[in-house]
Parts: C-alpha cells; sequence; structure tokens
C-alpha cells in the first residue's frame, strides 16, 4: 500500500510550531463539534515542547480532551527526560483537562509490565483523532527504531515493550505503528539538520519506522523547508 504524505514546508522554526499547534487546535474543534470529545497521542523532544507551551494558552473546551503518550522512557515520573513530565511542565500542568483523562505510560514499572498495563488501557479507546509523531535521525519514530519489532500487521498488539533501545534509556514503551495508524489524522513535526538523512530516506521510499505509521486519510508533515534540499545544497535563511 502506498503511503500518502503531504509535506509542508517551514523556514522558522517558531513559525512551525505555530501552524503545528492551530493544527492540534483545529483538529480538536471538529473532533468535538462532530463527536464531543478530542483523543490525542503526544510526542516527546524539543520541536514537541515548543508546540506544547503554545497549547497552554489556547481557548478550547479542555474537559473533552484525552490524552495518550505515543512512547515513554522507563525512567521515575518525575524525570525531566519522560515524554509525560515534559508535557505536563510545558502544557498539561497549566490547563483544566480531567485527571482521569491524562493517560500515561507508567515507564517506572519497566518496559513489560507497562506496555501491558497501557494495553489495557488503550483496549476502549477506538481511532485516535490525531496522533502528533517526530522523526530520529536514523528514521525511527516514537520508540520504534530500525532493526527493532515495530508491530505493523494489523493482528499486532496496542503497546511493545522495548528492552534494548539504540538510544538510553534501553527500556521503553512505544505504540505499535499499527495502534498509531489508528488515527483520523496524523502529523510528524520534523526540524534540524541532523534529521537530513532520514527525511531523504523517507522520501526515498526506504524502510524506515516512520513510513510504517499508515493510517487510512495519510500523514502530514510539518519539516524545516531546508531538509527538503539535497543535503549539499541548503538555501541560505
Amino acid at each position: 500500500m502506498n503511503q500518502l504524505r503531504r509535506w509542508h514546508a517551514w523556514h522558522d522554526l517558531q513559525a512551525l510550531q505555530q501552524g503545528a499547534c492551530e493544527y492540534v487546535i483545529g483538529s480538536a474543534a471538529r473532533a468535538i463539534h462532530e463527536r464531543g470529545q478530542f483523543h490525542l497521542v503526544l510526542a516527546g523532544g524539543r520541536t514537541p515542547r515548543g508546540i506544547y507551551q503554545r497549547l497552554a494558552t489556547a481557548e478550547t473546551d479542555w474537559s473533552a480532551w484525552h490524552i495518550y503518550f505515543g512512547d515513554e522512557r522507563c525512567l521515575p515520573p518525575i524525570d525531566m527526560a519522560r515524554n509525560s513530565r515534559m508535557a505536563a511542565d510545558a502544557w498539561l500542568d497549566g490547563v483544566p483537562i480531567p485527571p482521569a483523562q491524562l493517560h500515561v505510560i507508567p515507564g517506572e514499572l519497566g518496559a513489560f509490565q507497562a506496555a501491558l498495563n497501557y494495553t489495557d488501557t488503550l483496549q476502549s479507546v477506538g481511532e485516535f483523532d490525531l496522533v502528533l509523531l517526530g522523526l530520529g535521525e536514523d528514521g525511527h519514530t516514537a520508540s520504534l527504531f530500525p532493526g527493532h519489532e515495530w508491530g505493523t500487521t494489523p493482528g499486532s498488539p496496542d503497546t511493545l515493550a522495548v528492552f534494548d533501545a539504540p538510544k538510553a534509556p534501553a527500556q521503553r514503551v512505544s505504540m505499535s505503528a499499527a495502534r498509531l495508524s489508528r488515527a483520523r489524522q496524523v502529523m510528524f513535526v520534523v526540524w534540524g539538520e541532523s534529521k537530513h538523512g532520514a527525511v531523504a530516506l523517507w522520501r526515498g521510499g526506504k524502510e524506515i519506522p516512520a513510513q510504517a505509521i499508515r493510517p487510512k486519510t495519510g500523514v502530514d508533515i510539518l519539516v524545516q523547508s531546508a531538509l527538503l534540499l539535497p543535503q549539499t545544497g541548503y538555501a541560505r535563511q
């Protein structure tokens, strides 16, 4: 199956983050209007943090938001390297989303038990309204790494326990590619010259984890414009 990819190029990081924020708020407005709830999966990383800081001042019906995480590091809950702690610090602690609707991966339990627990959490959830993802230098997304299990088949579990991640910490939990693909919308945010090789592989149709995320509606990729140029031909900013 071909993957429908819509590339949206941005010259400025602040503008990309603002555009992504508006994308999220627009998705929320549609979901709340049509279904009364908004189910959003969050990514970790530096670029999403800027998006989350903007969302903290957005006007929306926070009582309708349900938050999930695409992956998590197996660290103590207060560790700022955890995706959930970063999102809470940048955004979630300052808005009135009901605590029962903040579905954090319990990474402190270790990869195996945390994956089991999060699978139970997701059992009652159908399609996500929006999944937010990033792209690593090696083409990974969430904690789906090259050379590891991605969970691409329809019968794959919703969550995967990762014990040997190539980046610290070794133990992580990730939603599978199949589960991340069960979404009405998927948005990637990609920034930084170190991502040039991964973008080139993805655009060239290579088998990297990011290309395994294949919702029926395709994906929107908000990307630094320089990453779409040949590696030796960056435009001057």
